[in-house]
Protein backbone atom coordinates (compact mmCIF):
# COMPACT_ATOMS: atom_id res chain seq x y z
CA UNK A 1 0.00 0.00 0.00
CA UNK A 2 1.18 3.53 -0.77
CA UNK A 3 2.40 5.65 2.13
CA UNK A 4 2.26 9.37 2.75
CA UNK A 5 5.83 9.84 1.50
CA UNK A 6 8.96 7.95 0.36
CA UNK A 7 11.21 6.20 2.88
CA UNK A 8 14.11 8.62 3.39
CA UNK A 9 16.50 5.77 4.19
CA UNK A 10 15.93 4.26 0.75
CA UNK A 11 16.00 7.51 -1.23
CA UNK A 12 18.80 8.53 -3.57
CA UNK A 13 19.79 12.07 -2.60
CA UNK A 14 19.26 14.62 -5.35
CA UNK A 15 21.12 17.88 -4.60
CA UNK A 16 19.86 21.26 -5.74
CA UNK A 17 21.43 22.45 -8.98
CA UNK A 18 23.78 25.42 -9.20
CA UNK A 19 20.94 27.42 -10.73
CA UNK A 20 18.77 26.66 -7.71
CA UNK A 21 21.52 27.70 -5.30
CA UNK A 22 22.00 30.99 -7.15
CA UNK A 23 18.26 31.61 -6.90
CA UNK A 24 18.53 31.07 -3.13
CA UNK A 25 21.43 33.53 -2.93
CA UNK A 26 19.45 36.21 -4.78
CA UNK A 27 16.39 35.78 -2.54
CA UNK A 28 18.16 35.39 0.81
CA UNK A 29 21.40 36.15 2.60
CA UNK A 30 24.53 34.26 3.57
CA UNK A 31 24.82 33.79 7.35
CA UNK A 32 27.78 32.56 9.43
CA UNK A 33 27.20 30.47 12.57
CA UNK A 34 29.89 29.54 15.10
CA UNK A 35 30.51 25.93 16.09
CA UNK A 36 28.27 24.24 18.69
CA UNK A 37 25.59 26.93 18.54
CA UNK A 38 21.90 26.04 18.82
CA UNK A 39 20.36 27.55 15.69
CA UNK A 40 16.76 26.41 16.15
CA UNK A 41 15.08 25.55 19.45
CA UNK A 42 11.90 23.55 20.07
CA UNK A 43 8.91 25.76 19.27
CA UNK A 44 10.84 28.20 17.05
CA UNK A 45 8.94 29.12 13.90
CA UNK A 46 10.15 27.63 10.61
CA UNK A 47 10.19 31.05 9.03
CA UNK A 48 13.43 30.64 7.06
CA UNK A 49 14.72 28.11 4.57
CA UNK A 50 18.30 27.20 5.51
CA UNK A 51 20.70 25.77 2.90
CA UNK A 52 24.15 24.71 4.14
CA UNK A 53 27.16 25.92 2.13
CA UNK A 54 29.94 24.94 4.55
CA UNK A 55 30.08 23.13 7.89
CA UNK A 56 27.23 21.10 9.30
CA UNK A 57 24.18 20.90 11.58
CA UNK A 58 22.66 18.15 13.70
CA UNK A 59 19.43 17.44 15.54
CA UNK A 60 19.93 17.25 19.30
CA UNK A 61 17.94 15.72 22.12
CA UNK A 62 15.95 18.48 23.88
CA UNK A 63 16.80 17.05 27.32
CA UNK A 64 20.33 15.61 27.11
CA UNK A 65 21.46 18.06 24.39
CA UNK A 66 23.38 15.20 22.77
CA UNK A 67 23.14 14.29 19.09
CA UNK A 68 19.69 12.81 18.47
CA UNK A 69 20.48 10.94 15.25
CA UNK A 70 23.67 9.19 14.07
CA UNK A 71 23.76 11.38 10.97
CA UNK A 72 24.01 15.13 10.47
CA UNK A 73 23.46 17.58 7.62
CA UNK A 74 26.37 18.92 5.60
CA UNK A 75 27.12 21.10 2.56
CA UNK A 76 24.47 21.04 -0.24
CA UNK A 77 21.82 19.85 2.24
CA UNK A 78 19.01 21.89 3.76
CA UNK A 79 17.25 22.08 7.10
CA UNK A 80 13.59 21.46 7.94
CA UNK A 81 10.59 19.28 7.20
CA UNK A 82 7.09 19.70 5.84
CA UNK A 83 5.99 22.08 8.63
CA UNK A 84 8.01 24.75 6.77
CA UNK A 85 5.26 25.04 4.14
CA UNK A 86 2.69 26.41 6.58
CA UNK A 87 5.08 28.17 8.94
CA UNK A 88 4.96 25.51 11.63
CA UNK A 89 7.41 25.14 14.51
CA UNK A 90 10.51 23.03 15.04
CA UNK A 91 9.76 19.95 17.14
CA UNK A 92 13.43 19.17 17.78
CA UNK A 93 16.36 21.56 18.28
CA UNK A 94 19.31 21.89 15.88
CA UNK A 95 22.87 23.07 16.40
CA UNK A 96 26.00 23.47 14.33
CA UNK A 97 28.63 20.72 14.47
CA UNK A 98 31.36 23.15 13.36
CA UNK A 99 31.66 26.68 12.04
CA UNK A 100 28.92 26.85 9.42
CA UNK A 101 27.99 29.06 6.50
CA UNK A 102 24.45 28.90 5.15
CA UNK A 103 22.00 30.71 2.91
CA UNK A 104 18.78 31.70 4.67
CA UNK A 105 15.69 32.67 2.67
CA UNK A 106 12.54 34.08 4.35
CA UNK A 107 9.67 31.61 4.10
CA UNK A 108 7.39 33.78 1.94
CA UNK A 109 10.16 34.42 -0.59
CA UNK A 110 11.05 30.74 -0.56
CA UNK A 111 7.50 29.72 -1.36
CA UNK A 112 7.54 32.13 -4.30
CA UNK A 113 10.79 30.58 -5.52
CA UNK A 114 9.40 27.07 -5.20
CA UNK A 115 6.30 28.08 -7.14
CA UNK A 116 8.44 29.43 -9.98
CA UNK A 117 11.02 26.61 -9.98
CA UNK A 118 9.08 23.34 -9.94
CA UNK A 119 12.22 21.18 -10.28
CA UNK A 120 13.64 22.70 -7.09
CA UNK A 121 10.25 22.47 -5.40
CA UNK A 122 9.99 18.75 -6.21
CA UNK A 123 13.35 18.01 -4.57
CA UNK A 124 12.61 20.03 -1.44
CA UNK A 125 9.06 18.77 -0.90
CA UNK A 126 10.07 15.15 -1.46
CA UNK A 127 12.77 15.43 1.21
CA UNK A 128 10.53 17.40 3.59
CA UNK A 129 7.73 14.83 3.29
CA UNK A 130 10.13 11.89 3.72
CA UNK A 131 11.52 13.50 6.87
CA UNK A 132 8.00 13.86 8.26
CA UNK A 133 7.34 10.18 7.55
CA UNK A 134 10.52 9.24 9.43
CA UNK A 135 9.51 11.46 12.35
CA UNK A 136 6.11 9.78 12.57
CA UNK A 137 7.43 6.24 12.31
CA UNK A 138 10.35 6.78 14.72
CA UNK A 139 8.63 9.19 17.11
CA UNK A 140 11.25 11.86 16.39
CA UNK A 141 9.62 14.77 18.16
CA UNK A 142 9.44 16.75 21.39
CA UNK A 143 5.69 16.18 21.80
CA UNK A 144 5.21 13.51 24.47
CA UNK A 145 1.82 12.09 25.44
CA UNK A 146 1.65 10.18 28.73
CA UNK A 147 -1.50 8.15 29.37
CA UNK A 148 -3.07 7.75 25.93
CA UNK A 149 -4.68 4.46 26.89
CA UNK A 150 -6.05 5.68 30.22
CA UNK A 151 -7.16 9.29 29.71
CA UNK A 152 -9.70 10.35 27.08
CA UNK A 153 -8.36 13.93 26.88
CA UNK A 154 -4.87 12.65 26.07
CA UNK A 155 -6.48 10.22 23.65
CA UNK A 156 -8.23 13.09 21.83
CA UNK A 157 -4.90 14.83 21.38
CA UNK A 158 -3.31 11.62 20.11
CA UNK A 159 -6.12 11.16 17.59
CA UNK A 160 -5.84 14.79 16.47
CA UNK A 161 -2.08 14.46 16.02
CA UNK A 162 -2.29 11.06 14.34
CA UNK A 163 -4.94 12.12 11.81
CA UNK A 164 -3.03 15.32 11.00
CA UNK A 165 0.28 13.46 10.55
CA UNK A 166 1.87 15.20 13.54
CA UNK A 167 4.68 13.13 15.11
CA UNK A 168 4.40 12.35 18.81
CA UNK A 169 5.71 9.92 21.42
CA UNK A 170 3.51 7.74 23.61
CA UNK A 171 4.66 6.83 27.11
CA UNK A 172 2.83 4.80 29.73
CA UNK A 173 2.21 6.37 33.16
CA UNK A 174 4.70 5.01 35.66
CA UNK A 175 7.19 3.88 33.01
CA UNK A 176 10.87 4.81 33.28
CA UNK A 177 10.59 7.27 30.38
CA UNK A 178 7.46 8.88 31.81
CA UNK A 179 9.10 9.11 35.22
CA UNK A 180 12.12 10.91 33.76
CA UNK A 181 9.89 13.39 31.92
CA UNK A 182 7.63 13.92 34.93
CA UNK A 183 10.59 14.55 37.23
CA UNK A 184 11.83 17.39 35.04
CA UNK A 185 8.35 18.95 34.90
CA UNK A 186 7.62 18.42 38.58
CA UNK A 187 4.48 16.31 38.09
CA UNK A 188 3.53 12.79 39.29
CA UNK A 189 4.96 10.08 37.04
CA UNK A 190 1.81 7.96 37.21
CA UNK A 191 -0.60 10.63 35.94
CA UNK A 192 -1.52 11.54 32.34
CA UNK A 193 0.33 14.52 30.90
CA UNK A 194 1.29 16.32 27.69
CA UNK A 195 4.87 17.59 27.60
CA UNK A 196 6.42 19.71 24.85
CA UNK A 197 10.17 20.09 24.56
CA UNK A 198 12.32 19.22 27.55
CA UNK A 199 10.14 20.50 30.38
CA UNK A 200 7.08 22.37 29.14
CA UNK A 201 3.97 20.89 30.73
CA UNK A 202 0.79 21.69 28.81
CA UNK A 203 -1.81 22.66 31.39
CA UNK A 204 -5.36 21.38 30.71
CA UNK A 205 -4.21 20.00 27.34
CA UNK A 206 -6.45 20.21 24.28
CA UNK A 207 -5.87 19.72 20.54
CA UNK A 208 -6.10 23.50 20.17
CA UNK A 209 -3.26 24.10 22.64
CA UNK A 210 -1.09 21.50 20.96
CA UNK A 211 -1.78 23.04 17.55
CA UNK A 212 -0.68 26.42 18.91
CA UNK A 213 2.59 24.99 20.24
CA UNK A 214 3.31 23.44 16.86
CA UNK A 215 2.66 26.66 14.98
CA UNK A 216 -0.50 25.40 13.31
CA UNK A 217 -2.66 28.31 14.50
CA UNK A 218 -2.90 30.65 11.52
CA UNK A 219 -2.67 34.36 12.26
CA UNK A 220 -4.81 36.30 9.79
CA UNK A 221 -5.03 40.08 9.85
CA UNK A 222 -8.50 41.44 10.62
CA UNK A 223 -8.59 43.56 7.47
CA UNK A 224 -7.39 40.81 5.14
CA UNK A 225 -9.90 39.66 2.52
CA UNK A 226 -9.07 36.40 0.75
CA UNK A 227 -10.46 35.39 -2.61
CA UNK A 228 -12.08 32.25 -1.25
CA UNK A 229 -12.74 30.64 2.09
CA UNK A 230 -12.91 26.85 1.88
CA UNK A 231 -14.84 25.35 4.79
CA UNK A 232 -13.88 21.71 5.28
CA UNK A 233 -10.63 19.83 4.72
CA UNK A 234 -11.87 16.58 3.21
CA UNK A 235 -11.11 15.44 -0.36
CA UNK A 236 -13.38 18.08 -1.93
CA UNK A 237 -12.03 20.93 0.19
CA UNK A 238 -8.38 20.00 -0.30
CA UNK A 239 -8.88 19.58 -4.06
CA UNK A 240 -10.40 23.06 -4.15
CA UNK A 241 -7.44 24.31 -2.12
CA UNK A 242 -4.95 22.87 -4.62
CA UNK A 243 -6.66 24.36 -7.65
CA UNK A 244 -7.34 27.71 -5.97
CA UNK A 245 -3.65 28.10 -5.21
CA UNK A 246 -2.64 26.92 -8.67
CA UNK A 247 -4.96 29.50 -10.27
CA UNK A 248 -3.47 32.31 -8.19
CA UNK A 249 -6.41 32.75 -5.82
CA UNK A 250 -5.70 33.53 -2.19
CA UNK A 251 -7.42 30.83 -0.15
CA UNK A 252 -7.78 29.66 3.44
CA UNK A 253 -9.08 26.23 4.44
CA UNK A 254 -10.84 25.95 7.82
CA UNK A 255 -11.05 22.44 9.27
CA UNK A 256 -12.44 21.60 12.70
CA UNK A 257 -10.88 18.18 13.30
CA UNK A 258 -8.32 16.92 10.82
CA UNK A 259 -7.48 17.29 7.17
CA UNK A 260 -9.00 14.26 5.46
CA UNK A 261 -12.57 14.55 6.68
CA UNK A 262 -14.56 11.33 6.72
CA UNK A 263 -12.21 9.90 4.07
CA UNK A 264 -9.39 10.36 6.57
CA UNK A 265 -10.97 7.73 8.79
CA UNK A 266 -10.64 5.10 6.06
CA UNK A 267 -7.67 2.81 6.60
CA UNK A 268 -7.42 1.84 2.93
CA UNK A 269 -8.89 3.05 -0.37
CA UNK A 270 -8.26 0.62 -3.22
CA UNK A 271 -10.50 1.96 -5.98
CA UNK A 272 -8.98 5.45 -6.32
CA UNK A 273 -7.36 6.09 -9.70
CA UNK A 274 -3.56 5.91 -9.70
CA UNK A 275 -3.10 3.85 -6.52
CA UNK A 276 -3.38 0.19 -7.58
CA UNK A 277 -2.06 -1.08 -4.23
CA UNK A 278 -4.33 1.25 -2.24
CA UNK A 279 -3.71 4.20 0.04
CA UNK A 280 -5.27 5.31 3.30
CA UNK A 281 -7.69 8.21 3.11
CA UNK A 282 -5.54 10.23 5.52
CA UNK A 283 -2.38 9.75 3.43
CA UNK A 284 -4.18 10.60 0.20
CA UNK A 285 -5.60 13.88 1.46
CA UNK A 286 -2.39 14.77 3.32
CA UNK A 287 -0.57 14.62 -0.01
CA UNK A 288 -3.15 17.01 -1.39
CA UNK A 289 -2.65 19.34 1.57
CA UNK A 290 1.07 19.51 0.77
CA UNK A 291 0.28 20.35 -2.86
CA UNK A 292 -2.06 23.11 -1.77
CA UNK A 293 0.46 24.63 0.65
CA UNK A 294 3.08 24.59 -2.11
CA UNK A 295 0.80 26.90 -4.10
CA UNK A 296 0.30 29.21 -1.13
CA UNK A 297 -3.06 28.02 0.24
CA UNK A 298 -3.20 28.31 4.02
CA UNK A 299 -4.82 25.89 6.45
CA UNK A 300 -6.44 26.79 9.78
CA UNK A 301 -7.18 24.00 12.28
CA UNK A 302 -8.68 22.94 14.54
CA UNK A 303 -11.21 25.67 13.88
CA UNK A 304 -14.94 25.62 13.08
CA UNK A 305 -17.16 28.13 11.28
CA UNK A 306 -20.13 28.80 13.54
CA UNK A 307 -21.81 31.65 11.70
CA UNK A 308 -21.67 33.41 8.35
CA UNK A 309 -22.79 36.88 7.41
CA UNK A 310 -22.57 39.05 4.32
CA UNK A 311 -21.57 42.68 4.44
CA UNK A 312 -23.29 45.34 2.28
CA UNK A 313 -20.24 45.34 -0.02
CA UNK A 314 -20.76 41.64 -0.75
CA UNK A 315 -17.85 40.34 1.37
CA UNK A 316 -18.57 37.24 3.44
CA UNK A 317 -17.55 37.25 7.10
CA UNK A 318 -17.10 33.87 8.78
CA UNK A 319 -17.19 33.77 12.58
CA UNK A 320 -15.07 30.98 14.05
CA UNK A 321 -15.51 29.09 17.31
CA UNK A 322 -12.57 30.95 18.89
CA UNK A 323 -14.07 34.38 18.17
CA UNK A 324 -11.86 35.04 15.16
CA UNK A 325 -13.32 36.41 11.91
CA UNK A 326 -12.31 35.62 8.34
CA UNK A 327 -13.34 37.76 5.37
CA UNK A 328 -13.65 36.38 1.84
CA UNK A 329 -15.02 37.27 -1.56
CA UNK A 330 -16.43 33.76 -1.98
CA UNK A 331 -17.08 30.65 0.08
CA UNK A 332 -16.68 26.99 -0.91
CA UNK A 333 -18.63 24.70 1.41
CA UNK A 334 -16.93 21.32 1.60
CA UNK A 335 -17.87 20.21 5.10
CA UNK A 336 -18.84 16.73 3.96
CA UNK A 337 -20.83 14.56 6.33
CA UNK A 338 -20.34 12.95 9.69
CA UNK A 339 -21.29 9.48 10.84
CA UNK A 340 -24.59 9.56 12.68
CA UNK A 341 -24.77 8.89 16.39
CA UNK A 342 -26.60 5.74 17.31
CA UNK A 343 -29.77 6.24 19.39
CA UNK A 344 -28.37 4.32 22.34
CA UNK A 345 -28.31 5.36 25.98
CA UNK A 346 -24.87 6.48 27.28
CA UNK A 347 -23.37 6.60 23.77
CA UNK A 348 -21.81 10.03 24.38
CA UNK A 349 -20.42 8.86 27.72
CA UNK A 350 -18.28 6.25 25.93
CA UNK A 351 -17.22 8.38 22.96
CA UNK A 352 -13.44 8.40 23.01
CA UNK A 353 -13.30 5.56 25.52
CA UNK A 354 -14.87 2.72 23.56
CA UNK A 355 -17.01 4.37 20.88
CA UNK A 356 -15.02 5.57 17.85
CA UNK A 357 -15.80 7.10 14.48
CA UNK A 358 -12.49 6.32 12.78
CA UNK A 359 -10.42 3.18 12.27
CA UNK A 360 -6.76 4.12 11.99
CA UNK A 361 -3.55 2.91 13.64
CA UNK A 362 -4.42 5.04 16.66
CA UNK A 363 -7.81 3.41 17.27
CA UNK A 364 -6.57 -0.09 16.40
CA UNK A 365 -4.38 -0.14 19.51
CA UNK A 366 -7.50 0.01 21.69
CA UNK A 367 -8.82 -3.38 20.52
CA UNK A 368 -5.62 -5.33 19.96
CA UNK A 369 -6.20 -9.06 20.58
CA UNK A 370 -9.81 -8.30 21.56
CA UNK A 371 -13.25 -8.49 20.02
CA UNK A 372 -14.06 -5.43 17.89
CA UNK A 373 -17.46 -4.32 16.59
CA UNK A 374 -18.18 -2.25 13.49
CA UNK A 375 -21.62 -0.78 12.87
CA UNK A 376 -22.29 -0.06 9.21
CA UNK A 377 -22.40 -1.68 5.79
CA UNK A 378 -20.62 0.83 3.54
CA UNK A 379 -17.15 0.73 2.04
CA UNK A 380 -15.62 2.58 5.01
CA UNK A 381 -17.01 -0.08 7.35
CA UNK A 382 -15.68 -2.84 5.11
CA UNK A 383 -12.20 -1.34 4.93
CA UNK A 384 -12.24 -0.84 8.69
CA UNK A 385 -13.13 -4.50 9.21
CA UNK A 386 -10.26 -5.67 6.99
CA UNK A 387 -7.84 -3.30 8.71
CA UNK A 388 -8.83 -4.24 12.27
CA UNK A 389 -8.82 -7.95 11.48
CA UNK A 390 -5.01 -7.79 11.39
CA UNK A 391 -4.77 -7.03 15.11
CA UNK A 392 -8.17 -7.76 16.71
CA UNK A 393 -9.01 -11.29 17.80
CA UNK A 394 -12.31 -11.13 15.94
CA UNK A 395 -14.24 -8.41 14.11
CA UNK A 396 -18.05 -8.35 14.13
CA UNK A 397 -19.77 -6.25 11.46
CA UNK A 398 -23.37 -5.32 12.30
CA UNK A 399 -25.82 -4.26 9.60
CA UNK A 400 -29.56 -3.73 9.85
CA UNK A 401 -30.35 -5.12 6.42
CA UNK A 402 -30.24 -8.58 4.90
CA UNK A 403 -27.41 -7.99 2.42
CA UNK A 404 -24.31 -5.89 1.73
CA UNK A 405 -24.91 -5.81 -2.02
CA UNK A 406 -26.59 -2.41 -2.08
CA UNK A 407 -24.10 -0.58 0.14
CA UNK A 408 -20.65 -2.15 -0.23
CA UNK A 409 -18.43 -2.80 -3.27
CA UNK A 410 -18.43 -6.46 -4.21
CA UNK A 411 -14.64 -6.86 -3.88
CA UNK A 412 -14.90 -5.76 -0.25
CA UNK A 413 -17.90 -7.85 0.72
CA UNK A 414 -16.23 -10.93 -0.81
CA UNK A 415 -13.11 -10.28 1.29
CA UNK A 416 -15.15 -9.94 4.46
CA UNK A 417 -16.86 -13.26 3.80
CA UNK A 418 -13.54 -15.04 3.18
CA UNK A 419 -11.65 -13.63 6.18
CA UNK A 420 -11.81 -16.17 9.05
CA UNK A 421 -11.85 -13.67 11.92
CA UNK A 422 -14.57 -11.44 10.44
CA UNK A 423 -18.27 -12.20 10.89
CA UNK A 424 -21.05 -10.17 9.27
CA UNK A 425 -24.24 -10.15 11.35
CA UNK A 426 -27.38 -9.30 9.39
CA UNK A 427 -30.53 -7.79 10.94
CA UNK A 428 -28.39 -6.80 13.91
CA UNK A 429 -28.19 -3.68 16.03
CA UNK A 430 -26.81 -2.60 19.40
CA UNK A 431 -29.41 -2.14 22.13
CA UNK A 432 -27.29 -1.51 25.24
CA UNK A 433 -23.76 -0.49 26.26
CA UNK A 434 -21.96 -1.91 29.31
CA UNK A 435 -19.16 -0.45 31.41
CA UNK A 436 -18.28 2.32 33.83
CA UNK A 437 -15.62 4.82 32.69
CA UNK A 438 -14.65 2.72 29.65
CA UNK A 439 -16.74 0.50 27.42
CA UNK A 440 -16.62 -3.12 28.51
CA UNK A 441 -19.29 -4.77 26.38
CA UNK A 442 -22.67 -4.47 24.73
CA UNK A 443 -25.96 -6.15 24.04
CA UNK A 444 -26.86 -6.90 20.41
CA UNK A 445 -30.28 -7.71 19.02
CA UNK A 446 -29.60 -10.25 16.31
CA UNK A 447 -32.63 -11.43 14.37
CA UNK A 448 -34.81 -10.77 17.40
CA UNK A 449 -32.53 -12.55 19.86
CA UNK A 450 -30.33 -10.77 22.41
CA UNK A 451 -26.61 -11.51 22.51
CA UNK A 452 -24.05 -10.12 24.96
CA UNK A 453 -20.50 -9.49 23.73
CA UNK A 454 -17.46 -8.35 25.72
CA UNK A 455 -15.62 -5.71 23.69
CA UNK A 456 -13.54 -2.58 24.39
CA UNK A 457 -14.21 -0.92 21.03
CA UNK A 458 -17.17 -0.16 18.77
CA UNK A 459 -16.60 1.66 15.48
CA UNK A 460 -19.68 3.54 14.27
CA UNK A 461 -19.73 4.05 10.50
CA UNK A 462 -23.36 4.43 9.62
CA UNK A 463 -25.46 7.12 7.99
CA UNK A 464 -24.49 10.61 6.88
CA UNK A 465 -25.35 13.85 8.65
CA UNK A 466 -24.28 17.18 7.07
CA UNK A 467 -23.10 20.08 9.22
CA UNK A 468 -24.94 22.96 7.55
CA UNK A 469 -26.81 24.75 10.33
CA UNK A 470 -24.57 27.80 9.90
CA UNK A 471 -25.69 28.06 6.25
CA UNK A 472 -29.45 27.80 6.47
CA UNK A 473 -30.04 31.57 6.57
CA UNK A 474 -28.07 32.00 3.32
CA UNK A 475 -28.63 28.92 1.17
CA UNK A 476 -31.45 26.54 0.39
CA UNK A 477 -31.09 23.10 1.97
CA UNK A 478 -32.96 19.90 1.27
CA UNK A 479 -35.07 18.29 4.04
CA UNK A 480 -32.04 16.34 5.30
CA UNK A 481 -29.82 19.42 5.49
CA UNK A 482 -27.78 18.89 2.33
CA UNK A 483 -26.99 22.01 0.28
CA UNK A 484 -29.01 22.54 -2.90
CA UNK A 485 -26.93 23.70 -5.87
CA UNK A 486 -27.41 24.50 -9.53
CA UNK A 487 -30.92 25.87 -9.17
CA UNK A 488 -31.15 28.96 -11.40
CA UNK A 489 -27.36 29.31 -11.18
CA UNK A 490 -24.66 29.44 -13.84
CA UNK A 491 -22.71 26.67 -12.09
CA UNK A 492 -23.95 23.25 -10.96
CA UNK A 493 -22.03 23.89 -7.73
CA UNK A 494 -23.31 27.38 -6.92
CA UNK A 495 -25.89 27.62 -4.18
CA UNK A 496 -28.98 29.83 -4.07
CA UNK A 497 -26.69 32.52 -2.63
CA UNK A 498 -24.41 34.04 -5.23
CA UNK A 499 -20.78 33.59 -4.25
CA UNK A 500 -21.33 30.51 -2.10
CA UNK A 501 -20.53 27.15 -3.69
CA UNK A 502 -20.93 23.61 -2.36
CA UNK A 503 -18.93 20.53 -3.35
CA UNK A 504 -18.53 16.95 -2.24
CA UNK A 505 -20.73 14.95 0.11
CA UNK A 506 -22.41 18.03 1.62
CA UNK A 507 -23.99 18.86 -1.75
CA UNK A 508 -27.47 17.44 -2.30
CA UNK A 509 -27.61 14.58 -4.81
CA UNK A 510 -23.82 14.26 -5.03
CA UNK A 511 -22.14 10.90 -5.53
CA UNK A 512 -20.69 9.95 -2.17
CA UNK A 513 -17.27 8.84 -3.39
CA UNK A 514 -13.76 10.24 -2.81
CA UNK A 515 -13.03 10.51 -6.54
CA UNK A 516 -16.19 12.48 -7.28
CA UNK A 517 -15.51 14.82 -4.34
CA UNK A 518 -12.00 15.50 -5.64
CA UNK A 519 -13.43 16.16 -9.09
CA UNK A 520 -16.04 18.60 -7.80
CA UNK A 521 -13.48 20.42 -5.65
CA UNK A 522 -11.19 20.94 -8.63
CA UNK A 523 -13.89 21.94 -11.11
CA UNK A 524 -15.64 24.46 -8.85
CA UNK A 525 -12.58 26.74 -8.75
CA UNK A 526 -13.11 27.88 -12.33
CA UNK A 527 -16.49 29.31 -11.30
CA UNK A 528 -15.03 30.76 -8.11
CA UNK A 529 -12.40 32.50 -10.22
CA UNK A 530 -15.12 33.95 -12.48
CA UNK A 531 -17.07 35.20 -9.46
CA UNK A 532 -14.03 36.77 -7.79
CA UNK A 533 -12.93 38.51 -10.98
CA UNK A 534 -16.36 39.61 -12.20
Amino acid sequence: MESLAPNIQEMTRTPLSEMHVEALRSAGEVVDFPADEVIFEVGDAMDKFTYILEGGMEIIDPVTRKAYLPTSLGPTQFVGEIAFLNGGAYSLPMRTTMATKAIQVPREKMLELMSGLPEMSDIIITVFAARRRRQIEAGDTSLTLIGVDSDRNIRRIAEFASRNKIPFKIQEPGSADAEAKARVCGVPADEPAVIFGSNRLVEDPTPEKVAELLGLVLDVKEDEVVDTLIVGGGPAGVAAAVYAGAEGLSAIVVEDVAVGGQAGTSSRIENYLGFPTGISGADLVWRGEIQAMKFGTRFMMPRRVENLERRPDGIFVAHLNNGQQLCAKSVVVATGVQYRRLPIERLEHFEGSGIYYAATEMEARYCKASEAVIVGGGNSAGQAAMFLSRTARHVHVLIRGESLAASMSSYLSERLESTPNITVHYKAQITDLHGEADLGGLTINRNGEEWNLDTPAVFVMVGAAPNTGWLESHCALDPRGFVLTGEDAASPFETTCKGIFAVGDVRANSVKRVASSVGEGSVVISKVWEHVNS
